[in-house]
């Protein structure tokens, strides 16, 4: 898969996964959010939480599912752009979470998952 498919499909993902979020309820702070570490796909509010949101898309046809893409390595650099956004907006006492989107697109309508508290925070 070329880095102009990729992109395309990435994208289509964060879109779709945050009309899925905003169905349930979470309101979207902000997508794309850049660090030193990388950057975050989605930033939200939900239930008195920052949500901090890794979304995996995936083709129907790829190897894999998406949630098994969010290793312990990965957690870290999330966990670390996390700490950059809240240090950044100085919300030390609000209560964050790491959630995770997958999207599989595939011939049929695509199938969005939410995984709330996909993983704890190893800082």
């Amino acid at each position: 898969m070329s880095d102009d498919t990729r992109h395309i499909l990435g994208k289509m993902g964060e879109n779709l996964a945050c009309a899925e979020l905003r169905r349930r309820g979470y309101a979207i702070v902000t997508t794309r959010y850049r660090t030193r570490f990388g950057e975050i796909d989605i930033v939200a509010r939900h239930e008195g939480f920052i949500v901090f949101v890794e979304v995996k898309t995936r083709r129907a046809d790829d190897f894999g599912g998406g949630a098994e893409a969010v290793t312990r390595r990965k957690q870290r650099r999330i966990a670390q752009m996390a700490m950059d956004y809240i240090a950044r907006r100085r919300q030390p006492e609000t209560p964050c979470r790491f959630d995770v989107v997958t999207v599989d697109i595939g011939d049929g309508p695509p199938r969005v998952e939410v995984y709330a508290h996909a993983f704890e925070s190893m800082y």
